[in-house]
C-alpha cells in the first residue's frame, strides 16, 4: 500500500511506500495484496545520488556564503537575501547523508536525530521558499514601484530575514515533535516517521500535508508569479538594459526552484488524492508508478540545493567579479590570473563589483 509523506520528507525516503503498508492494505482487481516494496527499486543508486548531491551542494553553497560574507561594501539587498538562501540550502544539505543512508539501510541514527534532522529539513525548505518570495516582492518594489528610499536600508532586509527564519522554525516544530524512530515489523528495519495513532491519524496526515503544500510551496509561488509577471511587464515597456540585467539572475533562481520542486509537489498531491479516495486506484501497478514518480521527482527536488551556486557562476557577472575579488584579497589567486579572466575589470582588484548590477 501507499500513502503520501510530508511535502519535504526525505528522512523516510525509500521506506515511504513500505511503512505505510502497516496502516493500509491496498489490493488490485484480482484481490492480490500489493507488494510493500516497488519491484526493481534500486535504493543503492539513490544513496549514491544523494551523497554526490551533498558533496557538490556543500562546496557550492559554502563558496557563495564565503563571497557574500567578505564582500560587504558592494553588498546589495538582494545579496543579503541570496546569502540567507545559500545558508538554507547548506542546512538542507547537512541532512542529505542521513537521507542517503536511510534510503538503503533504514533509519539507524536514533530517535533524537530523527526529530532534529526532520525539523531542520522542514525549516530549511520553508525558509528557502519564503526568501524567494521576499526577493520577488523586493524586486517588484524596486523596479515597478521604484521605492528606493525606504528599501535601501539593509536593516529592513535583515529584519525580514529574521522573520523568515523564525516562521520557518515555528512551522517545523510540529514535524519535529511528531517524528519518531520506530521499528516496522513488515520491513524488518527501523524507520523515521510521524508517530500518529488513532482513527483520525489518516485525516490528520492529509490535513498537515495540504497545509505544508499551501504554505510551503503554492502560496509563495503565487506571490512570486504575480510580482515577477508585473516586473517583467514593466521591463518590457522600457529599454533600460541595466534594469533587464537586474532581474536575470533572480528570475533564473526562481525558475530553477519551480522546475525542481513543482513536479514533486504535484506528485505528492496526487498521492494524497489517491490515499483519500478522491482518485480511485484499481491496480497495484498504478501505485507502483506513482511511487516511482515520487522518488524520481524527489531526486530532482533535492538536487535544487546545488543549482543556485551554478546559476550565480554562469549567469551572474557581478558574483563572478565578487568571487575573484574575494579570492584575490585573501591571496588565493594572483593578479595575473585575474587579468586573464574574460569580462575582467579593475573593480575586481578594487572590490568594486557593485558597479555591475544583477
Amino acid at each position: 500500500m501507499l500513502t503520501s509523506g510530508p511535502v519535504y520528507d526525505g528522512l523516510i525516503f525509500n521506506t515511504y511506500l513500505q511503512y505505510n503498508s502497516t496502516y493500509y492494505a491496498y489490493e488490485d482487481a484480482s484481490s492480490t495484496p500489493c507488494s510493500v516494496t516497488v519491484p526493481g527499486f534500486n535504493s543503492l543508486g539513490l544513496m549514491i545520488t544523494y551523497l554526490i548531491v551533498f558533496i557538490f551542494s556543500m562546496a557550492g553553497n559554502s563558496v557563495v556564503i564565503y563571497v557574500f560574507c567578505f564582500v560587504t561594501k558592494a553588498r546589495t539587498r538582494t545579496d543579503i537575501y541570496l546569502m540567507h538562501l545559500a545558508i538554507a540550502d547548506l542546512l538542507f544539505s547537512l541532512t542529505l547523508p542521513f537521507i542517503a543512508i536511510d534510503a538503503h539501510y533504514g533509519w539507524v541514527f536514533g530517535n533524537f536525530l530523527c526529530k532534529v534532522l526532520s525539523g531542520l529539513q522542514e525549516a530549511s525548505v520553508y525558509s528557502s521558499v519564503f526568501l524567494l518570495a521576499c526577493i520577488s516582492v523586493d524586486r517588484h518594489l524596486a523596479i515597478v514601484r521604484a521605492t528606493r528610499v525606504v528599501l535601501t536600508h539593509h536593516l529592513l532586509v535583515k529584519v525580514n530575514c529574521v522573520v523568515v527564519w523564525v516562521a520557518a522554525g515555528l512551522l517545523s516544530i510540529p514535524v519535529a515533535i511528531q517524528r519518531a524512530s520506530m521499528h516496522a515489523e513488515d520491513l524488518g528495519q527501523t524507520i523515521c516517521y510521524e508517530n500518529l495513532i488513532g482513527e483520525s491519524s489518516n485525516q490528520w496526515h492529509i490535513i498537515m500535508h495540504i497545509l505544508r503544500h499551501t504554505l510551503g510551496f503554492f502560496l509563495p509561488l503565487v506571490v512570486m508569479t504575480i510580482c515577477y509577471s508585473w516586473t517583467l511587464a514593466t521591463l518590457l515597456r522600457t529599454r533600460n538594459q541595466q534594469k533587464h540585467k537586474a532581474i536575470r539572475v533572480i528570475l533564473a533562481v526562481v525558475i530553477a526552484f519551480v522546475l525542481c520542486w513543482l513536479p514533486y509537489n504535484v506528485t505528492v498531491l496526487i498521492n494524497i488524492l489517491m490515499r483519500s479516495g478522491a482518485l480511485e486506484v484499481e491496480t497495484c501497478e498504478t501505485w507502483y508508478r506513482v511511487e516511482v514518480a515520487r522518488n524520481v521527482t524527489q531526486v530532482l527536488a533535492f538536487t535544487h540545493c546545488v543549482v543556485n551556486p551554478v546559476l550565480y557562476a554562469f549567469i551572474g557577472q557581478k558574483f563572478r567579479n565578487q568571487l575573484l575579488s574575494t579570492l584575490y584579497r585573501h591571496g588565493l589567486i594572483s593578479k595575473r590570473l585575474v587579468d586573464s579572466m574574460p569580462h575582467r575589470c579593475e573593480a575586481v582588484i578594487k572590490n568594486c563589483g557593485h558597479t555591475t548590477k544583477y
